[in-house]
């Protein structure tokens, strides 16, 4: 258009980029109690789920801790069950705790509720037949998925409200299993990211954390604790042994997620069937499980972790056997989680440090029991909190201490694929300069 003055005037008829409005203060403050009201609904049905999935699982492993010869020897045969009841019935939730990875990043818009019954059973007949695996797996899945549901069904002006929800269900089903609410809370903020915290969501994750606590406890899933009163301090003989023990937990820790992502790569680059690779797997396990000691490597690890805080036999060797064994289990197919046999691994193998330096072995098994578990699942506060909730507060700068320097030698390493990395080396580097 042009006025009297022959000058071209430009009318912009296209509306301005930001017109959504952002929340008002009481938007935003409907949205915190909605957070919290979800957060306690997440918290009950997590905690009540966990309890099951949990009860039964100790079921399980008693009943094949009974017999061995008789469940061990068929794991490959359940393998095939776990890989048909995916392949046929659950294509869409058959990558697992990827998927709630992705939601809780905001890369997928839904998690399908079958998750649950097919995680959960899967777990079950894996370590029913003598799979070497974990249980936080199922308890986080649980948990994510629980949590991506409820997001669904309401309605906020908080557009990372899914988001947040998925990770509050993560929070509840590590607590609801392990019995630990305050390391859920920094295992959930921390793990999406690693070095960096997800506080947006720390309110309602905490609530749901210690709903999901309360709920599994009173339905009758115990907690696992050991008393100390060993009196242990940092001296100039005792600070060598310390810091390498501590850097030998980064190193296992970081090598063993290392460890299960080559070999997953490593098995589909060599048996492209995955029903041969899963039945190839199980024969192996079977196989070397009844060879060594009928199945002292089989399930979660509980028995070696016992030995090692009991005074019970520990061999040099056990936590790389668990290690390996482990390993192999989940890279071929089977259901389950890595955390509990993480803590076998770097329990045994802090009781062997603690021989060979002459130090107690209680606290060195502690120091392990967090700080592999840490390393491998390249987060800071959680294992500190892990070590403080199981073994007592006053232990807490140890924990501190030896987690910060195992968390320094993984080598940036996550068994969670789908963890992002805030802490790369060349942006330490950058920053110092």
């Amino acid at each position: 258009m042009k006025n009297g003055n022959n000058k071209t005037i430009i009318i912009n008829m296209k509306p301005p980029e930001n017109t959504k409005k952002e929340p008002t203060l009481w938007q935003t403050l409907l949205d915190s109690v909605i957070f919290c009201v979800c957060a306690v609904l997440i918290g009950i049905m997590t905690g009540a789920a966990d309890a099951f999935f949990g009860i039964v699982l100790l079921k399980v492993t008693d009943i094949r801790t009974a017999y061995p010869l008789i469940f061990i020897p068929f794991l490959a045969l359940a393998g095939l069950l776990i890989y048909f009841m995916y392949d046929r019935f659950g294509k869409e939730v058959s990558q697992g705790m990827n998927l709630i990875f992705e939601r809780a990043q905001s890369k997928a818009k839904t998690i399908k509720l079958r998750l649950i019954p097919f995680v959960t059973i899967s777990t079950w007949i894996t370590h029913l037949f003598g799979g070497s695996a974990g249980r936080e797996g199922v308890a986080v899945q649980i948990g994510g998925t629980l949590g991506s549901f409820v997001s669904q069904r309401i309605r906020l002006s908080n557009k990372n409200s899914a988001k947040i929800l998925t990770v509050t269900g993560m929070a509840a089903g590590f607590s609801g299993l392990f019995q630990t609410p305050i390391a859920a809370v920094f295992f959930a903020a921390e793990v999406l990211s690693a070095g960096k915290l997800e506080i947006s969501a720390l309110l309602p994750t905490l609530i749901a954390s210690y709903t999901s606590y309360h709920v599994s406890s009173f339905l009758g899933l115990e907690k696992f604790t050991v008393s100390s009163d060993i009196d242990f301090h940092i001296s100039q003989e005792t600070l060598l042994p310390f810091c390498i023990a501590a850097i030998c937990f980064g190193l296992i820790g970081g090598g063993f997620a290392l460890a299960q992502k080559t070999a997953k790569k490593l098995f589909k680059k060599y048996i492209k069937n995955p029903y041969l690779r899963i039945a190839v797997g199980g024969i192996a396990v079977s196989v070397f499980s009844l060879i060594l000691y009928k199945g002292r490597y089989s399930g979660l690890g509980t028995n070696i972790i016992s030995a090692a805080f009991s005074g019970g036999e520990i061999y040099y060797w056990d936590f790389a056997l668990k290690f390996i064994f482990t390993v192999v289990t989940l890279s071929v197919g089977f259901q389950g989680g890595e955390v509990t046999p993480l803590f076998a691994i770097g329990a045994s193998l802090g009781a062997v440090l603690a021989g060979l330096f002459g130090m107690p072995v209680l606290i060195f098994a502690a120091l392990g029991y967090c700080a592999v578990f840490g390393a491998a699942t390249n987060t800071l506060i959680a294992p500190m909190f892990i070590g403080a909730e199981v073994f007592g507060y006053k232990y807490m700068p140890f924990f501190f201490a030896v987690c910060t320097i195992a968390y320094m030698f993984n080598g940036n390493n996550s068994i969670y694929t789908l963890q992002k990395r805030e802490t790369d080396v060349s942006n330490i580097i950058k920053f110092l300069k």
